[in-house]
């Protein structure tokens, strides 16, 4: 059994924590997240792909700590409304909007539209301080429900409606999200290479030198 690690999740958003930790737990990693240390700066999300902000907030936080970091970005793509929120999904209805403000602003727009297609879309950044990162990403198809319903999960989870489930994310449990969610699929992807995983960390983690103390 490999030695366990450190890793740290780039964010400090409750809702993600309390998912990704439970994926993990079954890891020989001990998990830590940014609220876990002192002020660090906010980085600024400003990359047009959910692949560029994942790899830039688990670079960032894998420098500034000296650990290797796990970041997610991950977002609402409906089909309807081109794409959108997708990159933006954390604060398409405004800096510091509630979930609830962010649920509403979406069946705002979707007043009206018969196509309700839409997809959750994870990417999963591991970086090191060095700088090479591992990429796991994932999809999950579902539709825009009329209403919100559900009172677990966060973000938009109320008013994704997931077809082969009957439920919205919001009404499943944490283990049913687990298994069919985006973040879940991209983790699952990541579980199954855990061993390799494990050796590329180890191999690209700075190595600190040695020295001999001569009198």
């Amino acid at each position: 059994m490999q030695n366990s690690i450190t890793l740290v999740i780039a964010t400090r958003n409750k809702g993600k924590i309390a998912e990704i930790t439970d994926l993990l737990k079954d890891f020989p990693v001990l998990i830590k997240n940014l609220d876990d240390f002192g002020p660090i700066p906010e980085v600024e999300e400003n990359g047009d792909t959910f692949d560029a902000n994942a790899y830039k907030k688990a670079s960032f936080a894998a420098r500034v700590l000296g650990m290797p970091a796990l970041a997610d970005d991950s977002g609402l793509v409906v089909e309807a409304l081109g794409g959108a929120p997708g990159v933006y999904s954390a604060r398409y209805a405004g800096e510091n909007s509630t979930d609830e403000q962010k649920q509403a602003g979406i069946l705002q727009e979707m007043k009206g539209k018969t196509n309700r297609k839409a997809a959750f879309e994870c990417v999963i950044s591991i970086a090191v301080p060095t700088g090479p990162a591992l990429t796991y990403e994932a999809r999950c198809e579902g539709l825009i429900a009329d209403e919100p319903k559900g009172k677990g999960g966060f973000g938009y989870d109320p008013i994704f409606y997931y077809p082969p489930l009957e439920k919205t994310f919001a009404e499943l449990t944490m283990e049913e999200k687990s298994r069919v969610s985006h973040r879940g699929k991209a983790l699952k992807e990541l579980q199954s290479e855990f061993e390799k995983v494990i050796i590329w960390i180890n191999q690209n983690m700075p190595k600190q030198a040695k020295f001999n103390c001569a009198r």
